[in-house]
């Protein structure tokens, strides 16, 4: 008996229409996601129908992209836990960084019926005291919640906020070429949530020098989807409406301790899904046919490929 959520009329409704979704192949979806993993000797990777779909609807159910994804996603977090989570996730200390509020979700998503929100306050944390790596840690967590329990955002996608305002020179240094293409990369092509669109505000001195170091590295649909607003609030609240911003921002969406406070419990209640975690991953040694190229896809020399998501 297939244990997937059901999902509300209007989601269920736009998977069907966005996501190619049909509700009466999934069983049969699934079951040849389920017998692929299973045919893979380097692969170990979740099983459970609800995480199978959230990967379809991703990838809005090419069976191929879906394969593709899964890999990705295992195959980066065993190779690079410091930037992924994954393996020996150290709970505690990324819920430390959590707190600190540099990433908060909305619960209203956009228009009610749209993307789900993120907030991105990149001052909230010290660079002297953590690395940006570290809070991506802290946001890989997060993501992994999103992906268990988000219908939201699984089936209408995601739209980031990047409140740029306060960043210091630190916060810059630390995104460097090597840490900003493997966040592009993992983005784009190992997490089924898909990126609707990145607005930046409060863009301070120096803000052109990393956004066209990333930028290039994106899909030119992702490109596509970038909004640079400067200090113009008026510009952003034409594309989401102030009400849909936590009221320290003078909207409905939300207080942010409060919205930190629940987190941080599902946080904990997720602690046992981390100890889960270290079962799962890839032996590259037993991987068939040719070997994942980790240089040709994060090395700095030579053009980087462009990636086709949506």
């Amino acid at each position: 008996m297939p244990s997937i959520r059901p999902l509300s009329p209007e989601l269920q409704k736009n998977a069907i229409e966005k996501l190619n979704e049909v509700p009466s192949k999934l069983d049969d979806d699934i079951a040849a996601l389920r017998e692929w993993i299973r045919q893979q000797p380097h692969l170990k990777a979740r099983t459970e129908d609800q995480f199978l779909v959230n990967f379809l609807r991703g990838c809005k159910f090419s069976l191929e992209r879906t394969k593709a994804k899964i890999d990705r996603f295992y195959t980066l977090r065993t190779k690079y836990p410091e930037y992924y989570g994954g393996h020996n996730m150290d709970v505690d200390k990324t819920l430390e960084i959590f707190k600190l509020g540099t990433i908060i979700l909305l619960p209203r998503p956009l228009n009610d019926n749209g993307p789900r929100l993120a907030l991105i306050r990149m001052a909230a944390y010290d660079p002297d005291k953590y690395t940006f790596q570290e809070v991506n840690r802290a946001s890989a967590l997060m993501q992994q919640i999103m992906l268990d329990e988000d219908d939201v955002a699984i089936v209408n996608g995601m739209i980031s906020i990047l409140d740029l305002a306060n960043v210091t020179t630190g916060h810059f240094l630390q995104m460097t070429p090597s840490f900003a293409k493997k966040m592009t990369v993992f983005q784009e092509e190992a997490l089924p949530l898909r990126p609707q669109g990145i607005h930046f505000i409060n863009t301070p001195n120096g803000f052109e020098t990393i956004f066209n170091m990333i930028k290039p590295m994106m899909s030119k649909k992702q490109q596509g989807r970038l909004y640079v607003h400067g200090s113009k609030w008026e510009a952003l609240y034409k594309q989401i409406p102030k009400k849909y911003l936590p009221v320290e921002y003078g909207g409905e969406n939300g207080s942010i301790p409060e919205l930190l406070k629940e987190w941080e419990q599902r946080i904990l209640d997720h602690r046992s899904y981390w100890e889960e975690e270290n079962n799962y991953g890839t032996d590259e040694s037993l991987r068939v046919g040719q070997p994942v190229d980790f240089e040709s896809l994060f090395g700095l020399q030579g053009s980087f490929r462009q990636l086709n998501v949506d």
